[in-house]
């Protein structure tokens, strides 16, 4: 890694600052705990010219959490997340998530903004200069092609690898975005547009947040729903630090026993988290053959298979499925 270049530091404090400076240079990057930013920047990957501090704006430290619903700052940190007996009482998968992020000092340093606005990566992206260079760059940086997927015309595959956004997928998560404009709420998975399938018009690897010029994430809000069971696992080379090969949230109700309610989510395998589509379609019967059997096959047809780690895609593409049936049967199991 490189010394760090010149940056000019802003430290507001209050949120009304935030968005100030932020309208006032777009090209500004923000800073939460500089986990993933920090490293870019020394990799020669980014080089901004000013970071605004978010970590000093108390309106973004908040944590409320209880039965009926939760809500996070953007500036909370992962550690912080992760030890709240609130949020491990009620809503397991999100403080699993966050106690599976890295290694100890990162998730000291590491927020929820910061997690869920993750940059996207893959083995071709997130090197060094030199390395980058010696294979003519690729897509998502100077380059012109993405070497995941010579043929994609334009499509950059990088994934996203946040390990937050999957849990609070399946927990019907909110965000709250502010800007110049004002506020807005949208559900969380609004925010990500990166699409592994699409013509052209939408994002990719490259362009995943749907952030509008100046807008700044601002909390997270969730609904609790009564009865629903939920939990988080993943796959990764080391048991810490490294980034997921394949991430998994689940969480599901049961009536008896009958399957009422499944929702899975996966990260590290595609552009953005991807909520899987059609499990309403396995609920109304007891959890069976039938059901894992058309849990692979939604996997099959929604998880990408590109090689983007070290690992073959399709190999993740496997895990992720093995992880999503586990997780299904220990919560069917437990309620």
């Amino acid at each position: 890694m490189e010394a760090l270049p010149e940056f000019e530091l802003l430290r507001p404090r209050t949120l009304a600052e935030a968005v100030d400076a932020r309208a006032a240079d777009p090209a500004a990057r923000l800073l939460g705990g500089g986990t993933d930013l920090v490293v870019n920047i020394r990799r020669g990957i980014e080089a901004p010219g000013r970071l605004i501090d978010l970590t000093g704006v108390a309106e973004l430290m908040t944590i409320k959490a209880d039965a009926q619903a939760l809500e996070l700052g953007a500036s909370v940190s992962l550690a912080d997340l992760a030890a709240n007996e609130a949020v491990r009482a009620h809503y397991p998968a999100l403080a699993e998530a966050a106690a599976s992020i890295a290694g100890p000092t990162h998730r000291e340093m590491g927020t929820v903004g910061g997690n869920l606005c993750l940059d996207t990566r893959c083995i071709y992206y997130n090197q060094s200069d030199w390395w980058r260079a010696a294979n003519h760059n690729c897509l998502k940086t100077t380059g012109q092609m993405c070497h995941v997927a010579p043929k994609s015309r334009g499509v950059c595959f990088a994934t996203f690898s946040g390990d937050l956004a999957p849990a609070l997928l399946v927990l019907g998560a909110e965000i709250e975005l502010v800007g110049p404009a004002g506020a807005r709420l949208l559900p969380l998975g609004e925010l990500y547009i990166g699409h592994a399938r699409h013509d052209g018009s939408g994002g990719d690897g490259k362009r995943y947040l749907s952030l509008r010029p100046g807008e700044i994430v601002t909390r997270v809000r969730v609904r609790a729903a009564p009865g629903l069971r939920s939990a988080y696992d993943k796959i990764r080379i080391r048991r810490s630090i490294e980034y997921p090969v394949a991430g998994v949230a689940a969480a599901l109700k049961r009536e008896g026993g009958v399957l009422a309610d499944l929702r899975l989510a996966f990260t590290g395998t595609n552009p953005r988290p991807v909520l899987l589509a059609g499990t309403e379609k396995l609920c109304g019967g007891a959890l069976d053959d039938r059901v894992f059997a058309g849990l692979d096959a939604l996997v099959r047809d929604q998880v990408m298979a590109m090689k983007t780690t070290f690992t073959p895609g399709h190999y993740r593409r496997r895990v992720a499925g093995v992880l999503a049936k586990r997780l299904v049967t220990r919560l069917f199991a437990a309620g």
